[in-house]
């Protein structure tokens, strides 16, 4: 292992906006994310598959009044998420060092207010689509996890990713149901989808690739 990546381990060790094994606070804050990590009733807005931060800090930043946690497994690239939060000045940001696949052991039913879930893996390869985190599995987990109407947004530049998850999404009948193939086309959409910029979707639309962006909510 390298030692920029030994040092940011160590560093994320030592910061209190990241919840991560080996912490007191990891598996420690189901149900009480508001009362012991955030210390207010603010509504709660996570990022899954959250790399290195910059979209959850972006949407913090703009919303003062919300709280926003990034979920991710590599450590190394929440280390930047949560410097820059730190350099803004943040409050209302966190990030948590977990699988999506665990989000149960980490929040109670209804805890969460909103999901994001922005350039995620297409996975591609045949019979890789469960690991999708659009798939039956991951929608029953949100569904658990959400408040009654929350939203969930998908933000993608894979055409495959998005057209299985609109499919599927048609077949289960989900409310408040949004989607748009151009989303930069589509600017009644930006206040639901927000301006802000992942380093990926600024490559992909320097590229032209058009975003694909959809939201819905869960009964």
């Amino acid at each position: 292992m390298g030692r920029v990546k030994l040092k940011r381990f160590a560093e994320n060790a030592e910061r209190a906006d990241i919840v991560e094994p080996g912490k007191d606070t990891f598996g420690a804050l189901r149900g009480r994310w508001h009362a012991d990590f955030f210390r207010n009733e603010h509504p709660i807005t996570i990022e899954i598959g959250c790399g290195k931060g910059e979209y959850t800090v972006g949407l913090a930043a703009r919303y003062p009044e919300r709280n926003f946690l990034g979920l991710d497994i590599k450590g190394e690239r929440m280390h930047r998420g949560s410097v820059l939060a730190e350099e803004q000045g943040l409050t209302n940001v966190g990030f948590l060092r977990v699988q999506a696949e665990k989000l149960l052991e980490h929040f109670a039913p209804g805890e969460l207010d909103e999901i994001w879930i922005t350039f995620p893996d297409p996975r591609p390869r045949l019979g890789d689509t469960k690991r999708r985190l659009t798939a039956p599995r991951f929608l029953e987990l949100y569904r658990q996890v959400l408040r009654p109407g929350g939203l969930v947004h998908l933000k993608t530049d894979s055409d495959s990713l998005f057209e299985y998850s609109v499919e599927l999404l048609q077949e289960m009948k989900v409310a408040d149901f949004v989607v748009t193939y151009d989303l930069y086309q589509t600017p009644e959409l930006l206040p639901h989808a927000h301006d802000i910029q992942t380093t990926y979707e600024r490559k992909y639309r320097e590229r032209g690739v058009p975003i694909k962006y959809l939201h819905f909510t869960l009964s």
